[in-house]
This record gives structure tokens, C-alpha cells and sequence, in this order.
């Protein structure tokens, strides 16, 4: 891919496993002629250095427009009402999956569902921003203690 293009991360070298340990299958999924695919997406600048964007298995799919969550999470970010976001893919009838966010508020600060959105709007293009945001006193997170961004809509009733 030309520099400054968004991309699969694949890498290969000595310092990288030649595949898993008694799992065929895992080996055909993640390895092509000596090549790891790391599952993650990224950004290759034209000096060399790589910028991990996100989860290719969080890659929300609205319509065949492919949108990293880990983007609207930014602009969402810079809004100074906002002290957590993660946003994810809710089901959609017709277009298969819908950018949706849930958000922490800063303690003291309010904003509404619409100038969220506006303020998104501003930002990115309309179908980045997000159709539902859902304002929690306390993102939901896995065992790990990370944010999940994968089933999270079943999980605050949106699947």
C-alpha cells in the first residue's frame, strides 16, 4: 500500500512464532506464505512507522462503508463533555451493522444525544457518526478490564 494508507498489519521475521502449536487451522486463518496477519489495522507513515488503528474484527461494516471505531472514539474525545467513549457496531435491519457510542460524562457536564452527534458531524463524514449514543455512569468491560467493543450492543439491549 502507498504510505499514509489505512491497511492489514501483517509482519514476518525472526522474532515472529512460525505458527501455533497443534492448531492447523489457526495457522491457515493467520498465516500466508510466511507472513503473521496480526488482526489489527493500521497506518504506515512515509518514513516507515506504523500507527495501529484498531481491531480488524471491530471494523463496523455499515452498508460496505467501513468505519474504525477507534476514530469516532477520537473525535468524541475532543469534546470536553466527554471522559470516556467507546463506540461499536449495533445490528441494522438493511445495512447489516449502525455506528453506535456509549459515553461516560465528565462529572458536572451535560450534553444532549444531538449535539453529540453534531459535534461528530462536524468532523467526519455522516456515515462515521454515530445513529445511537447511550450515556452510562460506567462503561461495561471484559475480564481483562479492557473496553469490549464486540458484543456490546447485546449487552445494553441494542442486539
Amino acid at each position: 500500500l502507498p504510505a499514509n494508507t489505512t491497511g492489514e498489519v501483517v509482519i514476518q521475521g525472526p522474532n515472529v512464532t512460525l505458527g501455533y502449536e497443534n492448531n492447523p487451522k489457526a495457522n491457515a486463518e493467520n498465516f500466508t506464505n510466511g507472513w503473521f496477519r496480526t488482526g489489527d489495522q493500521g497506518v504506515m507513515d512515509a518514513e516507515g512507522y506504523l500507527t495501529i488503528t484498531g481491531r480488524l474484527k471491530e471494523i463496523i461494516n455499515r452498508g460496505g462503508e467501513k468505519i474504525s471505531p477507534r476514530e469516532v472514539d477520537d473525535v468524541l474525545m475532543e469534546h470536553p463533555a466527554v471522559q470516556q467513549v467507546v463506540t461499536f457496531a449495533m445490528p441494522h435491519a438493511k445495512l447489516g451493522e449502525e455506528v453506535a457510542a456509549a459515553v461516560v460524562l465528565r462529572d458536572g457536564m451535560e450534553v444532549s444525544e444531538r449535539d453529540l452527534r453534531s459535534f461528530v458531524g462536524e468532523r467526519l463524514a455522516d456515515f462515521k457518526t454515530p445513529r445511537k449514543i447511550l450515556f452510562l455512569s460506567e462503561i461495561p468491560k471484559g475480564a481483562t478490564g479492557k473496553l469490549q467493543r464486540i458484543g456490546l450492543a447485546e449487552k445494553l439491549g441494542l442486539g
